[in-house]
């Protein structure tokens, strides 16, 4: 059974940098498409960022340019670099992943079958 773990959650400052971190657990862990997702308040959940199985990053418009996403294969984690953040940016994070998968639907909360338990971003004005 795979394990997807958050970290790295917290409350900045608007205009402050944060990273998150994903501990994977999944068998060939170098197959697999990963993703961040968030969800805010009263809000569906949304695709963030998002890197194939070929290592190709994809990002929503609203974050392009302040957000990044590595993927470091050998330690097995998954990053969300995001620095410019702003309060818009203020929802809890999870962590999804897929073996292969689809990445024209990227975005899509279907497309993953393993997830994480979400780790909380704050930004205040």
């Amino acid at each position: 059974q795979g394990q997807l773990r958050e970290s790295g959650g917290g409350s900045v400052q608007a205009g402050g940098t944060l990273t998150l971190s994903c501990e994977v657990s999944l068998y060939k862990y170098n197959t697999n498409s990963m993703a961040w997702f968030r969800q805010a308040p009263g809000k569906e959940r949304e695709g963030v960022a998002a890197v194939d199985y070929n290592g190709r990053t994809r990002y929503r418009d609203s974050v392009k340019g302040r957000f990044t996403i590595p993927k470091d294969n050998a330690e097995a984690t998954l990053y969300l670099q995001m620095s410019s953040l702003t309060p818009e940016d203020t929802a809890m994070y999870y962590c999804a992943a897929v073996r292969n998968g689809n990445p024209g639907a990227w975005y899509e909360e279907y497309e993953y079958n393993y997830w994480g338990q979400g780790t909380q971003v704050t930004v205040s004005s």
